[in-house]
Formats: C-alpha cells, structure tokens, sequence
C-alpha cells in the first residue's frame, strides 16, 4: 500500500539504501521504507538533509517531496519531469485543449465535490438535500460558482458556525492543511504519471501556482480531509502531533466506488488523472470520478 513519509523532526538525513528510502540521526539509521511502497515525503523539519541519489530514485517512481512551511502548508514540491511514455503528445494536447472540454471537465468536477460535501454531511446527521439541490444548477464551468454557495452551506454544519477557513489559521485549519497537502502530493503525483503538466489547470489558474492542476483534481476528495479532521478535533483536539498525521495520511489508503467496484483513493487519482488525460487526446471528455459514496464510508475517518 502507498505510503506517505512525514518528517518531522529536526536533523534528520534521508538517503536510498538498497532500495530503502533510510532516515538517520547523527549516523544512527531510526526507520527505513521500501522505495516502492512510497507515495510521497513531506517535510516540515528545520535541518533537513538528503541526498541526490535519494531525490533522483523518488522522481523515477513519481514520488513528489513537498516542502511545508508555517501551519503545514506546502511552499515547494519536488516533481519529475518525465512521468509517462506519451508525455510530450500529452502535453500538447493538454495545452491546446478546447475550452469547452475543459469547462465540461470543471462542471463534471465540482459535481462530483458537491456531492462528497452532501455524503459527508449526511453522515454526521445533517440533511444533505440542499447540496444535492444545488447539483441541478451546475453549469459549464460553473458559471453561477455553486461551489462557492455549496460550501457556505457546508462548512459551518461540518465544522460548526464559528469555523472560517483560513490557510493562514491555526487549530482545525492547521489540520486541514496536513490533509491537503497530502491529498495534493497524491494527486500531483497522479498527474504526472499520467504524462500531464500540473501547472496547467482547468480552473485554478494563479499565475504563481505551480500545481493548478493538482488542486483542481482533488477537489471531490477533499470531504475526505474535512470529515478527518472533524473527528480528530472532536476526539483528540487540533494539535497537528503525529497521531493526528498518521490518521490524515492514511486516507489515500481509502476505498471509494468507482466504476463497478471500490478503488483506493491513491488509485482512484491515477485514474482521475489518466483518464482526463485521455480526454484531451481525443477531445472527447470521459472523466474516471468517483461516485457519491455512502456515508458510511466517513465514518471511519481520522482514527
């Protein structure tokens, strides 16, 4: 199963050891992990160090190295720059993508999201019909910007009345954050693996985010994270300590209906990624997204 490596500490070395990604303090090997089984590392630690032949053995699996600063959010990401055998044609056809596909691909996007947000509320006890509502109103490109009003309805049942969110913000937001920057490092990874470019994006399109296309992937997953972190709030506080990250990085191990059975979520983004990247090959959009889970599915989150 994919793995995500969070170094948190201070002073620690990571290099490859035989196929081992190995972590060390001061000369003492403390843990190592199967190269394979890696799906991303992430690093907040001050006095972190690597080595080369390391970083290069994670960009041959796709693995992405994100770099967090304040709060958990991510500064930089680490990303090969080959992922797939038709990655040039890929790209290409990313790149000149009809608007109207793209626009089609962000309405089928937000769909999928808000029906997440409607299977996580309804989880907790709370109606889902006024999201499920709104789905009637989505239009190409979301052109009306439902997603902004699904989430006003959202958050303040979910996280309760006084919650803003604030990437900025402590407590729950901090949490939140991880969350985030483990579904983005999943779904970066994804992206390129499917020979597609992650700046290039179908909605979020800020000129100094290198990861458009990641954000707007993961978006219907991100229910995920804000269902975990609820509980972990609830349950232990909103200390970002290493039993709250276990429990966050342990969500792309999730298992979610898609097509005529469950995918865990790591796979379903893969499948996310290629098949929107089949897409713009042949300008024919048919996008692999998963279906509204029951909520069952949340309950088990952020143990």
């Amino acid at each position: 199963m994919d793995q995500i490596i969070d170094i948190a500490t201070d002073g620690r070395h990571l290099s490859r050891h035989r196929g081992f990604l190995r972590v060390s303090e001061d000369g003492q090997e403390i843990g190592r992990t199967p190269l394979d089984q890696i799906a991303g590392v992430i690093v907040h630690a001050h006095g972190t160090t690597w080595t080369t032949s390391l970083l290069c053995e994670l960009a041959e699996r796709g693995a992405p190295v994100v770099l967090c600063g304040r709060n958990h959010a991510p500064r930089s990401v680490l990303l090969p720059i080959e992922g797939h055998h038709a990655q040039g044609a890929r790209m290409r056809a990313q790149w000149q993508a009809k608007a109207s596909l793209t626009k089609q691909a962000w309405k089928k996007i937000i769909t999928a999201k808000v029906q997440m947000q409607a299977a996580a509320l309804s989880a907790i006890g709370e109606a889902p019909a006024p999201l499920l509502m709104m789905l009637r109103k989505i239009t190409s490109g979301d052109s009306t910007n439902i997603e902004a009003q699904a989430a006003r309805h959202y958050w303040p049942r979910m996280m309760g009345s006084d919650f803003r969110r604030d990437t900025a913000g402590e407590d729950a937001n901090a949490l939140l954050n991880y969350g985030y920057t483990v579904l983005r490092a999943a779904t970066a990874r994804a992206a390129v693996a499917a020979g597609l470019h992650p700046t290039i994006g179908l909605f979020h399109s800020n000129r100094s985010n290198a990861f458009a296309l990641a954000d707007d992937l993961m978006e219907p997953f991100r229910p995920l994270v804000d269902s975990a972190v609820r509980k972990i709030s609830q349950s232990r506080g909103n200390t970002v300590d290493s039993e709250a990250k276990q429990s966050l990085a342990r969500l792309i191990a999730t298992d979610l209906p898609l097509g005529d059975g469950l995918t865990p979520v790591s796979v379903a983004l893969i499948k996310l990624a290629t098949s929107l990247g089949q897409s713009f090959e042949m300008g024919k959009l048919n996008l692999a997204l998963p279906t509204s889970p029951d909520p069952l599915v949340f309950s088990g989150l952020g143990q």
